[in-house]
């Protein structure tokens, strides 16, 4: 039975809607893992942080010893600041481990709202030139951060948008890398307040 040719283009429109659907879906939900699947391993409920199995030694460590600070009556405001910067720079900055350029990492410290902002950044600079790696076939020279070292945490006043945090925290870091020239190895990470929790809005290099 053949179908009305008005039916048969409902049904086109649909067809084309849904695979949009499911392309937009692939896009910006798999956007910071790469597609990737991964299990969670641990998580710090309180603060939103969710630890996978796909994360280094290193990194897991750190969270381990995030979650011992962030668990205690009293939390340590300036260690907490230290270790979710090396945390996101030991994520960010090694490309070794990421499956393709959207793969961004960091992504979970970063404020929501400066979040999409921060991922198209990313991806236009230093994850621009990442070579897909699904097929676990890739032979691209990427760097790993080796060896981290926090130079310096203040606390200051800091205004984004129509907020404004007077306890903002500015962490500069500096790190090496096991392969690899030309890369950045220094940066100032600004967290501020959402609550209870440090969110990161500004990634800036050190002159």
């Amino acid at each position: 039975m053949r179908l009305k040719k008005r039916v048969r283009i409902i049904l086109a429109i649909a067809l084309i809607l849904i695979v949009a659907g499911v392309a937009y879906m692939l896009f910006f939900h798999n956007r910071g893992t790469g597609g990737r699947k991964e299990t969670k391993l641990n998580e710090i409920k309180e603060y939103g942080y969710v630890l996978t199995s796909g994360k280094s030694k290193e990194y897991k460590d750190l969270f381990s010893k995030l979650k011992t600070t962030l668990e205690k009556d009293n939390v340590d405001e300036e260690e907490y600041a230290s270790l979710i910067s090396q945390m996101f720079v030991l994520d960010f900055f090694t490309l070794n481990d990421k499956i393709a350029k959207t793969d961004v990492g960091g992504v979970e410290f970063v404020a929501e709202a400066v979040r999409e902002d921060f991922l198209e950044k990313a991806m236009d600079s230093y994850y621009k030139y990442v070579e897909n790696n699904l097929n676990g076939k890739r032979d691209q020279e990427l760097p790993t951060v080796q060896t981290m070292k926090v130079e310096k945490i203040e606390k200051d006043r800091f205004d984004y948008g129509n907020t404004k945090d007077d306890a903002a925290y500015y962490v500069t870091l500096s790190w090496n890398y096991d392969r690899g020239k030309g890369y950045q190895t220094e940066a100032e990470l600004i967290f501020v307040h959402d609550g209870k929790k440090l969110v990161l809005v500004e990634l800036n290099e050190v002159n």
